[in-house]
């Protein structure tokens, strides 16, 4: 997993992953917010779900403590991270300003 994920957000399209669990409440909240982003921005993002229960090492290495946590990536950098949940307004706003 970890080769393809740095595959992935080596983009030159800001990458929003979304490090979850099935078991998180708060996690099942965003996944429609997050539907909502990818409606309203298209093509100009990519958003990879990340399951930390069937990815720990890739959490480790991001150092993922709670669920939900976001990260976005451009060119394979972080610019930004966040725990929890946030509205579509927000992360559209988050994206926009990292693009």
């Amino acid at each position: 997993m970890k080769s393809s994920f740095n595959t992935i957000i080596e983009s030159d399209t800001p990458v929003l992953v979304d490090f979850f669990a099935d078991w998180c409440g708060p996690c099942k909240m965003l996944a429609p917010i997050l539907k909502q982003v990818k409606e309203e921005l298209g093509d100009s993002i990519k958003i990879v779900k990340i399951d930390v229960d069937k990815n720990q090492p890739l959490a480790s290495t991001y150092n993922v403590r709670g669920v939900p946590t976001m990260m976005l990536f451009k060119n394979g950098k972080q610019v930004w991270r966040q725990s929890g949940v946030l509205q579509k307004n927000d992360i559209v706003q988050i994206v926009k300003s990292n693009s």
